[in-house]
């Protein structure tokens, strides 16, 4: 933990808005021998977001939590303009559980005047998502590198529900030789097994109940596996028909694929990723499950 000079008076965690003064902050921790722990997100934060919150807090000295709703990941069309918004609720929760430092930096502080350079992604960043959403991941390694720049932390704290993302990241962080570990945390569910995301918010009850499907679908994928089946299209088809047996036909994908290539295979052997991306009304959302036979 910080000191108590470097918290406001009321406990809550130090606000930092400005780029310079984050990374002035986070270097002296360092210097200090503290161990840094970041935890980035784009706000509108829920149980999965805590929980990598909790882990930093058990593992690191310090906990650094970013909140920026980076527009460079949203393609035109997409929910940015709608994405759930809640920056004062965010930084309570965060200080209620004991966080140091929230980094809330502008758009025009992340992207000044003139801002030209994005990062290219890696190979894994193609299939899945890199086909649905062509321009989101080369949002997603520019921001992220720019906040392991301007923070340099020991540890960057991530969710398995965006696995794709975890493993395009790492692969930047091997391939620019970023001084930073990546930890990758089990994905959080509610109680009725819908993995938490922002955009749960959207959901009517109704909807909600058509959401369920996803993990439906993905546990059929783990037991039909466990219990010996072990050609893909086979058990794609299975999952495509509990997706459509709730109403949900809008679907981006439905995938098995090799767990860290993301090449689609045939056979499955070893682990091996299941992960949907389906549309509820107008809400995306995706979702996975680790198969192992």
């Amino acid at each position: 933990m910080l000191s108590d000079a470097s918290k406001t008076a009321a406990g809550r965690p130090r606000v930092v808005k400005m780029n310079a003064e984050i990374r002035q902050l986070i270097c002296e921790m360092r210097e200090s021998g503290r161990t840094v722990g970041l935890v980035p997100t784009m706000g509108a934060l829920h149980a999965g977001h805590l929980s990598l919150v909790e882990t930093s807090l058990r593992e690191c000295d310090t906990t650094v939590v970013t909140i920026f709703l980076n527009p460079l990941q949203f393609s035109a069309g997409e929910d940015l303009e709608s994405y759930p918004r809640d920056v004062g609720g965010d930084i309570e929760k965060l200080g209620d559980m004991g966080v140091d430092v929230v980094f809330v930096p502008t758009n025009e502080a992340m992207y000044p005047p003139g801002f030209s350079t994005s990062v290219i992604p890696p190979t894994v960043a193609q299939p899945l998502e890199g086909r649905c959403r062509p321009q989101h991941f080369r949002g997603v390694t520019t921001i992220v590198l720019k906040l392991f720049n301007i923070i340099p932390a020991n540890t960057a704290f991530f969710g398995q529900k965006d696995y794709q993302q975890s493993l395009v990241i790492r692969q930047m962080v091997a391939d620019f030789n970023v001084p930073i570990q990546i930890s990758v945390q089990p994905t959080v569910r509610d109680t009725d097994g819908l993995a938490f995301s922002s955009r749960n918010a959207y959901l009517s009850s109704d909807q909600r109940r058509q959401a369920l499907s996803i993990i439906a679908s993905l546990q059929l994928a783990s037991d039909a596996v466990s219990r010996g089946q072990r050609e893909a299209p086979a058990v794609v088809a299975k999952m495509r028909q509990v997706l459509a047996d709730a109403g949900v036909s809008r679907v981006d994908y439905i995938a098995i694929v090799h767990a860290e290539t993301l090449a689609e295979i045939r056979h499955i052997q070893g682990r091996t990723l299941a992960a949907v991306a389906a549309y509820v009304g107008n809400i995306r959302l995706i979702d996975n499950l680790i198969i192992r036979p």
